[in-house]
């Protein structure tokens, strides 16, 4: 007698445990690389240019501020040979005033430069975000400087002498806090991170595999 004869086991199907993917069609990587925003060049371009337009903006800051900023009254007095110059409201808060008006002006055009910049790069960058801050401080520079040389004369006692003795002339446009000068850079960047944040383009989520065809399932019937 011959001893029974096994069946050979069959075959063992690693396809339900292999992951496989079709490559990329021709062209999509390219595709793939320009979604992911404009070159180092271009965001450069536009940094220079929100820069630029920033500094400008500064120009139209500080004309609202001279314009909008109340005035410290100062009243002139000749003391013998000599002339002393006093506030003429030694409880008034206008030098209060003038300060504050300067931060809510940078507040509102570093809320406006920051919808923008955002408008105009959804995709951000790390130096559009740079010449936001930048160029905020730059504009929030040239408006404090504008509204000195537009505001009276900083040489109060030859004005009080213009003026004459007891009258009421207006006292040098000054910023008494220099944070003042951070609110433009700050609103800026904090209004972008939250626009980014709610309404910034989102990272597409990478395809799911195709599953093991269940015919050749392990464990399946072979044909």
């Amino acid at each position: 007698m011959t001893a029974p004869l096994n069946p050979p086991p069959p075959p063992h199907d690693d396809s339900a445990q292999q992951v496989w993917q079709a490559p990329p069609p021709a062209g999509a990587g390219a595709g793939w690389y320009e979604q992911d925003g404009p070159g180092m060049k271009t965001e450069l371009r536009d940094a220079a240019v929100i820069t630029l337009a920033a500094v400008l903006g500064g120009v139209l800051l500080g004309l609202l501020w001279w314009w909008l900023a109340p005035r410290v009254p100062l009243v002139g007095d000749e003391l013998g040979n000599g002339w002393v110059v006093y506030l003429k409201d030694t409880e008034g808060e206008q030098a209060i005033g003038v300060d504050g008006t300067f931060t809510l002006l940078g507040l509102a055009f570093g809320a406006v430069s920051a919808v923008a910049v955002f408008l105009l790069r959804r995709s951000g960058g790390v130096p559009l975000v740079v010449a936001l801050g930048v160029g905020g401080l730059l504009g929030s520079l040239v408006a404090w400087r504008l509204g000195i040389w537009l505001g009276p004369t900083s040489d109060v006692l030859a004005h009080a002498k213009a003026v004459g003795k007891g009258v009421t002339f207006p006292a040098p446009l000054k910023l008494s806090a220099k944070g003042a000068l951070l609110a433009w850079p700050l609103a800026g960047l904090l209004v972008h991170l939250g626009l980014t944040a709610l309404f910034g383009p989102r990272d597409p989520e990478p395809p799911y595999p195709p599953g093991p065809d269940p015919k050749h399932a392990h464990g399946a019937p072979m044909p």
